[in-house]
C-alpha cells in the first residue's frame, strides 16, 4: 500500500491529503512529527527515488535554517545527511508519498497524477 508521510498542520500536506482522497487512492496515513523516518527507510526511498539527496530536506522548515543547514550540507556525505534527516521528522521535506516504485518529495499535483495513474 502506499505511504503518505505527513505533517497534519502543514497546509501542503492537508492540500495532498484532500488530493489522494479525492482520486480516491489508498494510503497508510503516518504524522511524521510522531514517527520520524528511520536512517535505514530514508536511505531505502532515496535510492529508489533517483532524486538528489537535498531534495528530501525541508529547506523552508524552522530547524533546517537555525542549524545553518544550507551551507553545511554541501560538505557532509551522504551517510551524513541521511543520519541527520533520521533525527527528525521536521528536517524532511512533506510531505511524502512512496509506492511500490517511486518516491515524491513535496506535493506537485501533475507530478502526482502521473505516478498514481
Amino acid at each position: 500500500m502506499t505511504k503518505f508521510i505527513c505533517y497534519p498542520k502543514c497546509t501542503t500536506c492537508q492540500k495532498a491529503k484532500k488530493w489522494l482522497d479525492e482520486n480516491k487512492i489508498e494510503y497508510e496515513l503516518r504524522d511524521i512529527k510522531l514517527d520520524n523516518p528511520t536512517y535505514e527507510e530514508l536511505t531505502a526511498w532515496y535510492k529508489k527515488s533517483g532524486l538528489p539527496l537535498k531534495r528530501f530536506f525541508n529547506t523552508s522548515g524552522l530547524l533546517y535554517k537555525s542549524m545553518g543547514l544550507k551551507n553545511k550540507l554541501p560538505e557532509m556525505t551522504e551517510e551524513e545527511m541521511l543520519k541527520l534527516l533520521a533525527t527528525d521528522g521536521m528536517l524532511v521535506k512533506r510531505p511524502l508519498l512512496i509506492g511500490d516504485d517511486f518516491v515524491l518529495t513535496g506535493f506537485k499535483e501533475a507530478e502526482w497524477n502521473e505516478k498514481n495513474k
